[in-house]
């Protein structure tokens, strides 16, 4: 079902994703698959003369679901979505130093109906671990018509549609 233009478009965005990212291809996960998954893991830490006497410790994660299809509707979008954050949300470990993790679905299609569109773009998730000490999740959506060349995103995606911007709008000279 995915065209070659769509193959060649993930294979320039894993590139750049590859900078700071685990990439991984052809990713299973329950209840159905994506043609690719970055992982981030961060950690930063303060401590005294030892790292037995940590002072302060946080850690950021990001976890990037890319799927890619012709044409997207809005039930495709919906099971995507909800596919996606599960198996993000199964990764994410909250403690004491995890300060934040990102869910994120990136879409690249070539068409995108219009109701498919607004409810992107309305989308919002979000949860809160032991109300906020243990952190929190937040999911992401970015997606590129590649027919119109139009980028997408729910509120809390607008970087990850930068990032998208960045690697395929055309250079201004």
């Amino acid at each position: 079902m995915e065209n070659a233009q769509l193959q060649e478009n993930l294979e320039k965005l894993l590139k750049a994703y590859a900078y700071y990212f685990d990439v991984e291809r052809d990713v299973e996960v329950e209840g159905g698959s994506f043609s690719a998954a970055a992982d981030y893991h961060f950690r930063e830490e303060n401590y005294v003369a030892t790292r037995a006497h940590t002072v302060y410790a946080s850690e950021q994660h990001e976890y990037v679901y890319f799927y890619l299809t012709e044409h997207l509707d809005l039930e495709t979008l919906k099971k995507e979505i909800d596919l996606s954050r599960e198996a993000g949300a199964k990764k994410v470990n909250p403690h004491g130093e995890h300060m934040f993790s990102y869910v994120t679905l990136v879409i690249l299609a070539d068409t995108i109906d219009e109701d498919a569109k607004k409810a992107l773009k309305r989308y919002r998730y979000r949860k809160n671990f032991w109300l906020t000490l243990r952190g929190w999740m937040e999911y992401h959506i970015a997606a590129m018509e590649t027919s119109s060349m139009t980028f997408l995103s729910n509120p809390a995606g607008k970087e990850a549609r930068k990032n998208l911007e960045r690697n395929f709008q055309p250079k201004a000279n």
